[in-house]
């Protein structure tokens, strides 16, 4: 079932078209005695084309049916007169948000996390909005923590290494939200809805392995640093080895050598500030 224009003129049009014909059949019926009848009908029928009217509001729609038959939707804003046996229910086509619970759930690597989401949606459809699904906002909320569930179980918290590509929750956001919203719509296309936009509102690992994965996630950034560390402590070696010979500062053998690169790199990657030892003596 799809949207279709339902019938319907402008209601100040009608009242003055109306009204008239009511005062008119009022006549008829007090000041003639042959047409009594015919103005009492004729006053029954205006009086019930008075039910006719209805009105609009900004961003809202009527979906009209009759006698269980869908005949159309009025989304002209203002006063409306339709046929008056027409039954009129309004949708709102504004846009709305859905923020979803906290939900449990394992991702991709069997880790429990906390995850929430904000749906951003609205009706754009209205005809499949009433007729295709019970309560089209009870199915957004259903249908949008059943796709956050699956989506979160597809992908990992956290990437397996610093060099991994692979999409993670906490590390690509935008990619995140693009799948999230493209699986949400796919379950409220159905229903004549429209998500605008669909983001993560809460990410956290489940609170019985919180302290552990804090843990590993300070053990990873000591180690990375650590790496950078000595990296640049070695380069800092190596350069300070080819300036004493290439001055010719201090010719050292091999033992000597080994000796100034242990102490170097001791100063270069202690945690704390080394106390030097001066040799006032000979270098040897």
């Amino acid at each position: 079932m799809t949207e279709k224009n339902g019938f319907s003129i402008n209601g100040y049009l009608a009242f003055f078209v109306i009204l008239p014909l009511l005062q008119l059949s009022f006549s008829f019926m007090l000041f003639t005695q042959t047409l009594t009848i015919v103005a009492i009908i004729g006053s029954l029928i205006v009086l019930v084309c008075w039910g006719g009217f209805f009105m609009v509001q900004p961003n809202q729609a009527k979906v009209m049916t009759l006698f269980g038959s869908y005949v159309g939707t009025e989304k002209r804003n203002g006063l409306r007169w339709t046929i008056p046996f027409y039954m009129r229910k309004t949708v709102s086509l504004r846009i709305r948000n859905f923020e979803s619970a906290k939900i449990k759930v394992n991702d991709n690597l069997g880790n429990p996390i906390e995850i929430a989401t904000i749906v951003v949606w609205s009706v754009t459809d209205s005809a499949e909005a009433m007729f295709e699904v019970d309560d089209y906002v009870s199915y957004v909320t259903i249908q949008s923590e059943s796709a956050l569930r699956n989506m979160a179980s597809s992908y990992a918290y956290d990437p397996q290494d610093d060099e991994s590509q692979d999409i993670a929750l906490r590390s690509h956001p935008q990619h995140i939200s693009e799948i999230l919203k493209k699986e949400i719509q796919e379950r409220l296309g159905k229903a004549g809805l429209t998500v605008h936009e669909a983001r993560i509102s809460h990410l956290a690992y489940a609170q019985e392995i919180a302290s552990a994965m804090l843990q590993r996630q300070q053990a990873t950034a000591i180690i990375a640093a650590r790496s950078k560390i000595v990296e640049g402590a070695v380069g800092m070696v190596e350069m300070a080895l080819d300036r004493l010979k290439e001055k010719n500062v201090v010719d050292l053998d091999e033992e000597r050598k080994a000796m100034m690169v242990s102490n170097l790199l001791v100063v270069l990657c202690g945690d704390r500030n080394v106390q030097p030892i001066v040799n006032s003596g000979s270098l040897y």
